[in-house]
């Protein structure tokens, strides 16, 4: 075989290899401002085989082509390895307008919390919850209805709520696997008002933001202006909330500039010209497609500038509003509103910086995308209409996040020392691992398994109380006990940061043993959770 043949065949096969490293097809990347991969990698990869093909003509004889074969495959691997050092994690979003309603009494079917893979991170918006001023008030002392059935039915699956905020009527709250929590950090909330020219809450937007293994990333939740003639009201309270909404971070202090936001709610767009017949026939055959053309955030985007930078899936599913409450029938009241896809979920990946002329100007670095790139990829845009208590069906998005994660080191390491039981003190030890603000005010909470939040601890310890541990320093603390539990459990440590405002280390799991003091004295009930002793 010649040395063309030769090269053609290698050519075809570093085609093969290069195609084994592309990654699944995605609607965003953080690499490009449009939808579809860069290929730059890939092209340099082929390139870089195309020099070993040349190398190896002398292999046998060059010790200096040698050394070129070594470099151009561990560059080669290099590139490769970009593709292949990757994880996914499944974001499950709802949003919700629930009308002022109490809670249904199951929302597993909303949640699908048998789905395959297991959602790594919840976040819900609800829009209306009941802010009546008695209400309220009762709210913000404990839980309101609609988070205690969400920590519910979610903590007995191992999710925790890492933080919420709340403006009235709007909610939002954000859940997450307990083994990603030491990597949810730097989590801050913000409100805007947009009602009654800003100076009620019972429209605008509430965000969170936080980075999740080194990604920044942003949840807007928002309520917009309503009524078929408001289009142009709901882009100027959009923006409006932009503008305003600012976090006390040096590199995301806007919601823009994080990697990737997500924005949905009800944003309240409607869909204009077709008559009420046309809208319940095309809905009614579910040829949706049939308004899409008519759907005003769709004809938004299309002269927008900040629309065209977010991203939407098709809308295959019957618009969400307005319905009598307890069925599936629209709108038989004497408004008759017309249908309306008013709850969206839209999401933008922070465009690829543009270099300009003066070299000494501050750009994103396109080396952060290239070495840690993160996709958006949705699977699944839809409603769930077997809900009834609202006017509105509540809309489902499922994505995956794929990226390459910047930080896997927690800040703690927490270590359980011997046997724990209310027979004997307990102790354990902390090891701060890296930098972080910590304070004398955090804190080591013992926790069940199965617990919904930070603050629903058993007992805790405050930190060292005299200073603040230095890194690598191992600090040895005893727990009280007379407040440990009494019957046998499962239980974890977890390190709550008082600056960071949230739980930021996990100890492994261990067990508390049952107190043979407090069997002996008769304290323990015969039946511990349905079960005899």
């Amino acid at each position: 075989m010649n040395q063309a043949s030769d090269y053609q065949l290698f050519w075809e096969n570093s085609n093969k290899m290069s195609d084994t490293f592309d990654v699944p097809r995605v609607r965003s990347d953080s690499t490009s401002t449009t939808a579809t991969q860069s290929t730059s990698s890939r092209m340099i990869l082929r390139e870089r085989l195309a020099q070993l093909l040349v190398c190896l003509e002398d292999l046998s004889s060059d010790d200096e082509a040698n050394e070129e074969v070594s470099r151009t495959l561990d560059e080669a691997f290099y590139l490769c390895g970009k593709y292949t050092n990757r994880e996914s994690f499944r974001l499950h979003m709802v949003t919700w307008n629930v009308g002022t309603a109490e809670p249904p009494a199951d929302v597993r079917s909303l949640l699908q919390l048998d789905s395959q893979p297991a959602t790594d991170l919840y976040v819900i918006g609800l829009q209306e919850v009941n802010a009546n001023p008695v209400r309220y008030i009762s709210d913000l002392i404990s839980e309101d209805s609609w988070s205690h059935l969400l920590m519910d039915t979610l903590a007995p699956m191992g999710y925790i709520k890492v933080t919420s905020v709340r403006m009235q009527g709007l909610l939002l709250i954000l859940f997450a696997k307990q083994v990603h929590l030491p990597f949810i950090r730097d989590i801050q909330s913000t409100y805007t008002r947009t009602g009654l020219f800003g100076y009620w809450g019972n429209k605008g937007g509430v965000s969170v933001r936080f980075s999740f293994y080194g990604h920044m990333l942003c949840f807007l939740n928002c309520h917009l202006a309503a009524h078929m003639n408001y289009a142009l009201q709901r882009m100027d309270e959009f923006e409006y909330i932009l503008d305003t909404q600012d976090f006390d971070m040096y590199n995301t202090p806007q919601v823009l500039d994080h990697k990737v936001v997500f924005w949905f709610g009800d944003l309240n767009f409607r869909i204009a010209d077709h008559g009420m017949h046309f809208l319940r026939s095309s809905i009614s055959n579910g040829r949706f497609n049939l308004l899409w053309n008519r759907d005003q955030l769709t004809m938004m985007k299309k002269k927008e500038a900040i629309l065209q930078e977010f991203e939407e899936g098709l809308l295959c599913f019957k618009p969400t509003y307005k319905f009598d409450r307890f069925s599936e029938t629209y709108d038989t009241s004497g408004k008759k509103r017309k249908p309306a896809w008013t709850d969206r979920i839209l999401w933008r990946i922070k465009p690829k910086a543009i270099d300009t002329e003066d070299e000494n100007s501050s750009t994103t670095s396109s080396a952060d995308d290239e070495e840690y790139p993160f996709k958006v990829t949705q699977n699944m845009y839809t409603c769930d209409v077997s809900y009834g208590v609202s006017d509105h069906k509540p809309v489902i998005g499922t994505f995956n996040l794929e990226m390459r994660k910047k930080v896997e080191t927690p800040l703690v390491a927490l270590t359980v020392e011997g046997h724990w039981s209310a027979d004997e003190g307990p102790t354990f030890t902390y090891t701060i691992l890296e930098n972080f603000e910590s304070s004398t005010w955090d804190w080591i909470g013992l926790y069940k398994i199965g617990f919904k939040s930070a603050s629903d601890y058993s007992t805790f310890a405050w930190v060292k109380d005299d200073e603040v541990a230095a890194n690598g320093e191992v600090v040895t603390v005893q727990m009280s006990k007379s407040e440990l539990p009494l019957p046998a459990g499962d239980y974890v440590l977890g390190y709550y940061s008082t600056n960071m405002q949230t739980l930021i280390a996990f100890s492994p799991t261990f067990q508390i043993l049952e107190s043979q003091h407090a069997v002996m004295e008769g304290l323990l009930p015969e039946n511990i959770n349905g079960h005899e002793k």
